[in-house]
This record gives structure tokens, sequence and C-alpha cells, in this order.
């Protein structure tokens, strides 16, 4: 049979057609399998997370109340949280405001002199070099920002007037100033004529022992101590406020030892928590976290109980408060996030060695993932230190058998003809 010049044209357009069609199906089929199987699968990859839970918490510690007159108002020479001695004079009590800010003035006169005279003292000026200044400028800066952005304010001011003595020793030796005898002259001027202003203290309050100074007093000082821990309920613990005493004649108050007590209301039903755990405190009023440990717990029914925190770290902003908001942290993990939906569990059979040497198989239900590898499909265990909501964190580990970073986790359920 012959055909055509043009019906052969026309066979030829149509095989080509048909094939074209063929390819367009065949890619749409790998583009649509590729993407369905990467649509079920989910990277392995890490995360972090932590085990907290907020409570309200009551500090109690072992304190004194000091009073003065109630005359005249207090200037403060200790700041909250500081150590003081045996007659450590702790505040002074002055006829009006006027003369606490002229006391203020004339401290920051007395420090901006002070750092002036150390500037100018020949000592620092012979040994003073423009490389290491520049290198100790630099250094200096970089701890200014640290603390700024860490909120240690009294590690600042240090570094702040270090800065300080720095810069003006530098612009001194390479000529861009003189010296600062005038600017020392004027300030000396200042302090004297703050002076002729200035009064006596009409009364002083020393401590009358060592111990550590907050101005912060409530009113629960001789009710929540050490020795009532084990007899403060629950209900105590809900109705106590974080409210300042108003009273007038109040300087602070005293703390024995740097050792304190948190006691919280919490649901431990499900033993979260036990006596010796230790925890991490994290308040509202500070940026840090505390270490401390569980000394105590008392159910007083099945889903409140009170529980007591000891912790020997001190600062100022721990005795600002009687009772704050605090995050209770158990612990925090960085693992393989593995999605609940994907979690599975396999009988696996395992050959172990018993302690006189001899091999035995021994089977174990293990829970694990499926993951895609190329085209195989394979079990790999997960070894879980943390449970979120939706997910769990898996040990990272080098054992092959475990689920390992970047692993392509299996969404869906496995044909198990599939696995190998």
């Amino acid at each position: 049979m012959r055909f055509t010049k043009s019906e052969g044209s026309f066979l030829v357009k149509t095989l080509r057609n048909v094939v074209l069609v063929l390819l367009l199906i065949i890619f749409v089929s790998i583009v649509y399998n590729f993407r369905n199987r990467e649509s079920n699968t989910v990277s392995a990859l890490t995360a972090s997370a932590v085990s907290s839970k907020e409570y309200k918490g009551v500090f109690i510690r072992d304190e004194e109340i000091l009073l003065y007159s109630g005359n005249g108002v207090l200037s403060y020479n200790v700041s909250d949280g500081g150590k003081v001695g045996s007659d450590t004079i702790i505040a002074e009590a002055y006829p009006d405001d006027e003369q606490l800010s002229i006391k203020r003035e004339k401290a920051k006169l007395e420090n901006e002199l002070n750092i002036l005279k150390k500037i100018q003292n020949p000592g620092t000026l012979e040994s003073a070099q423009p490389a290491s200044l520049s290198e100790s400028i630099d250094t200096s800066y970089r701890s200014l920002i640290y603390y700024r952005d860490t909120g240690d304010y009294d590690e600042l001011e240090k570094v702040k007037d270090d800065l300080l003595v720095q810069l003006s020793t530098y612009q001194i030796i390479t000529n861009e100033v003189q010296d600062f005898n005038q600017k020392i002259s004027d300030i000396e001027a200042e302090i004297t004529k703050l002076d002729a202003r200035s009064v006596v203290s009409k009364e002083q309050i020393q401590a009358p022992r060592s111990a550590y100074f907050a101005s912060y007093c409530d009113g629960y000082e001789d009710k929540l101590t050490t020795a009532g821990l084990d007899k403060i309920t629950a209900s105590e613990i809900d109705s106590i406020e974080d409210k300042k005493s108003t009273a007038p004649n109040v300087v602070g108050k005293l703390i024995d030892g740097y050792g304190w007590y948190l006691a919280l209301v919490a649901d431990n039903s499900r033993k979260e928590y036990a006596i010796g755990e230790n925890v991490r405190l994290r308040f509202d009023s500070s940026a840090e976290s505390y270490p401390a440990q569980i000394t105590d717990i008392r159910d007083e029914s099945s889903t409140r109980s009170v529980i007591i925190i000891f912790c020997d770290k001190f600062n100022c902003e721990l005795v600002q408060h009687r009772a704050e908001r605090v995050e209770l942290i158990k612990g925090e993990f960085t693992g393989l996030k593995v999605p609940r939906e994907a979690i599975r569990f396999k009988d696996i059979t395992e050959t172990v060695t018993d302690d006189q040497g001899n091999e035995q198989t021994k089977n174990s239900t293990w829970k694990g993932v499926y993951i895609r590898e190329g085209e195989q499909i394979l079990f790999k265990k997960i070894d879980v230190i943390y449970e979120g909501s939706d997910y769990v964190l898996s040990k990272i580990t080098d054992d092959t058998e475990f689920l390992a970073l970047y692993d392509d986790i299996i969404i869906e359920e496995v044909d198990k003809d599939d696995e190998q």
C-alpha cells in the first residue's frame, strides 16, 4: 500500500502529537508523585524547648524591720540587697527634700572630681601610651554595650567611669586638650557652695548587726519566716499580696543570710515535681534565671500541693517584692523535632549479650518514625527527651538506628510491604 505525500505528513504529525501527549502525561505524573512524596515528609531538624510552668510565688526570708522616729525625709546610704556590718549607717533623716537634692548633687560632683584627679595624676599620664589606650577604650566600649544589654547597671557605671578616664587621658597625651585644672577648680567651687547650704542630718539609722538590707517592707516580715515553712498553707499563699508598706516610720529591713525560700501552689497530681529536684526560677522583675532546689512538697488535695523551693543567689531585684509571678523551669532541651502524627511503634528483634558473654535474641517494641531514604522506606528509633503539645524532641545521637539530622520523616501511615 502506498501513502500519498499528504497522507504520510498527516500520519507523522499524528504520531508526533501522540508522543508529545504521552511525554506530557509522564512528566505530569512524575511531578505529581514527587510533590505528593515531598508533601508527606518533613525534615528532621534541631529545635529547642523549655519545660516550664508559671505560678504565683511568695518569698520567705528571716527579716527584721528597721524603724526611726518618722521625723524628716530619709537619704539612703545603702542600696537594696547591699551587705551591711554592725553599726553601718544605713540611712540619715534630713529636714526636707532640698537637703536630699543637695546631697545627691554633691555626691555626683565628688565622683566627677575624683575621676578628673585620677586623669591628672602624673603616674596615669606617664604610663599611658596611645596604642594601649586605644585598645583599652575599645574593650571598655564593648563592655559598656554588654552591661547595658544585660541590665547590669552597677557594672555599667564602673565601666562608664573607666571609659571616661581613658578617653580624657587620650585627649591629654595626644595634645587635644592641655589639662583639666580649670574644670577641677570649678567643681571644687560648686562643692563649697553646696556645703554652705547643707545641714547636718537630724537622725542616723544604724545596722544593729551584719545582714543584707532592703528598703521594701510589707508587714509580712514577722509572719513569713523560715521557721514557719512547714506550716504555711495553700490558702495563705493565695491570700498574700505584693503591697509595700506605707508606714511613715519604716526605714526598711535587715535580711539574714544569702539564701531564701519561695513558696507556691501547684497541681502535682502527675508527680511532675519531686523533693531534691533541681530547677531554675525566672521572675517578671528580672531578666536572668536563678538555680534552685525543691526542698519540700505537701499535698493538700489531689490537685493542690504546697511546694517549697530554696535558692542561694541574691541580688537587689529579689528583695523588691513579696509575691511575684515566677516561671518554674524544669529543664531546657535541644533535639530533633518530630511531629506526633509521624510517631509509630514497631516490634524489633535484637541480639543482646548477657553478663556471661552469651548472645541471645530479644523482642522489643520501639517508638520511632519511618523515613524515606532515596527509594527506600526505613524505620528509625527515637529517644524522646521532651514532649510538646503536637511534637516531641528526640535525642541527637550517632547511632545509625536512631533518627538523624535531615532525615525525611514520613507523616502518613506506611504500607508494611513498602518497608525495607
